[in-house]
């Protein structure tokens, strides 16, 4: 599939399609577990994950799930099941090959890929993925989110190098990835002008991606051994020598819910942001001023 084959007239990207990947071994179950949004409503993460793709703009959405959780998920979302398409990984292959599950879905379509165990609070008037979908679309390439990140977590994350974009803060032209790399190897490879010593640009776990994608996953999975794990940054690095590749910081911060603490922590961002907000300070005022020494 050559560069550019992608690009919808008037060289502008129409991104009508989303991907959400829940088949890893420890995250199928955390997008089915309930918080309270911010408009004071329980919903499984899995429904704020889509109220978030369709404030984007996108209602064609498919998530690729582990072998046996089809209804599971169809029941999560209730009313919104039939419209979803969802896609089984028959084993548990990668990153990469979870997003590979989904090709007929996308087709020759640029999409949305998000994660199912992060969620994601804006501090802009658009959601984190409408702020995404908006700027692949005006650069017409693919784009990563990204958020500056402490070393420390750098266990958790992809991560990249890269140079910014002039005349354009917060974005960034990508040139080098790494998939959870140590921090010797982040300081001699990602090194980013502008960052905080000690800090590098790890995935937000959002991006769009251009049908090229696709194809480098085949290529990889052709090319592995049986039964061998295929990630997903091995094909961006490869997609950012073949096609032009950004990742933007976004005005959001994202939360992962699988780490520990992470729904604590999603919770209390979403709360804060809520319209329970001042009951919610209250609350958290008080269970400070009554701790003991």
């Amino acid at each position: 599939m050559p560069p550019g084959q992608w690009l919808a007239p008037e060289n502008s990207v129409d991104i009508k399609k989303a991907v959400i990947t829940a088949a890893g071994r420890h995250q199928a179950a955390l997008p089915l577990q309930t918080l309270v949004d911010r408009d004071g409503t329980e919903k499984p993460a899995l429904r704020i994950l889509l109220e978030e793709i369709r404030e984007a703009g996108i209602d064609d959405v498919c998530v690729v799930v582990r072998r046996g959780d089809v209804e599971a998920y169809r029941r999560a979302v209730g009313v919104h099941g039939s419209r979803l398409h969802l896609v089984e990984q028959d084993e548990p292959l990668g990153y990469g090959h979870a997003v590979w599950c989904a090709r007929d879905f996308t087709a020759l379509n640029p999409f949305l890929l998000l994660v199912s165990d992060h969620l994601y609070v804006s501090r802009s008037r658009e959601g984190c993925a409408r702020q995404l979908v908006g700027i692949a679309s005006q650069e017409s390439c693919a784009v990563s989110a990204v958020q500056a990140t402490h070393e420390s977590k750098l266990p958790f994350y992809g991560a990249l190098g890269g140079r910014l974009v002039p005349g354009r803060p917060g974005l960034y032209q990508v040139e080098q990835l790494l998939e959870k790399p140590t921090p010797t190897e982040a300081e001699q490879s990602l090194i980013v002008p502008g960052l905080r010593a000690g800090y590098y640009l790890c995935f937000f776990g959002m991006h769009v991606l251009t049908p090229l994608v696709m194809q480098l996953l085949a290529e990889d999975l052709q090319h592995s051994d049986p039964g061998a794990r295929v990630q997903l940054t091995g094909a961006l690095a490869r997609l950012a020598n073949q096609e032009r590749y950004l990742a933007a910081e976004l005005a959001g911060r994202r939360y992962d819910i699988g780490v520990k603490y992470g729904f604590l922590n999603a919770q209390l961002a979403l709360a804060l942001e809520g319209r329970d907000q001042n009951e919610v300070l209250s609350g958290l005022v008080e269970l400070l001023a009554t701790r003991g020494p």
